[in-house]
């Protein structure tokens, strides 16, 4: 089930990257390494949309604060260094708040950030008055649905302005999602009611690049 939450603050980003700039804009995303001793970041993963060909990745920061001091003090260098500045022909970037965590096979996102090797995102557009209902049926039916099926790690639903909201889940590979799709989704559908919440949705399964992950340096102690 949904757990306590604990208020943080996702980004997600999408870009079109030409065919003959993609390894170029991979390495630039190496680059994103940099930011491992940023104060406030929990995690950064993403990779490449099958179904898209568009790069995709989530990044997820302790609250608003710690992200707008990133933005503010670094953010420019940091893309600057990475050389991937114009190896993409449009970038979309939306931000908020998570307004439900979801427990899986992990007690928090550190180690299934650490460990996830697919991310799932429902990209969710919800009709006028539906809101309070969609974190319903989120936190009673999808949550425990998706636990029960085994290799989900954990995940958040983070708000995405007026009617938005993005539900990500970490899966420990594309046999546990394919497993919970062929056993559970049928009948989770089913009791969710989605029509009933949903303007739109659009779905991603992106196997995540290990070399774009990036996890907060381990503090060094001293003494």
């Amino acid at each position: 089930m949904g757990r306590g939450l604990k208020i943080m603050w996702g980004k997600w980003i999408g870009c079109s990257v030409p065919t003959a700039a993609r390894e170029r804009f991979s390495v630039g995303q190496r680059g994103w390494a940099a930011i491992a001793d940023q104060q406030g970041l929990i995690g950064q993963v993403g990779g490449w949309d099958p179904a898209t060909g568009r790069a995709h990745v989530l990044a997820l920061w302790t609250d608003s604060g710690a992200y707008g001091r990133f933005m503010d003090e670094r953010h420019d260098r940091v893309l600057a260094g990475t050389g991937q500045g114009g190896s993409y022909s449009t970038i979309e970037t939306a931000t908020g708040e998570t307004v439900l965590d979801v427990t899986g096979d992990t007690t928090d996102l550190a180690p299934a950030l650490r460990s996830a090797t697919v991310l799932r995102v429902a990209d969710c557009r919800l009709l006028p008055g539906r809101e309070e209902h969609f974190l319903e049926v989120q936190r009673d039916v999808w949550a425990p649905g998706m636990a029960a099926a085994g290799g989900m790690l954990a995940g958040t639903v983070t708000r995405l302005g007026d009617r938005r909201c993005l539900v990500t889940t970490l899966w420990s590979g594309p046999e546990a999602h394919e497993r919970y799709v062929a056993g559970h989704l049928p009948a989770l559908r089913a009791r969710a009611g989605l029509r009933e919440d949903l303007h739109s949705m659009t779905g991603h399964l992106i196997p995540l690049e290990p070399d774009w992950r990036v996890l907060p340096a381990p503090a060094v102690t001293v003494g």
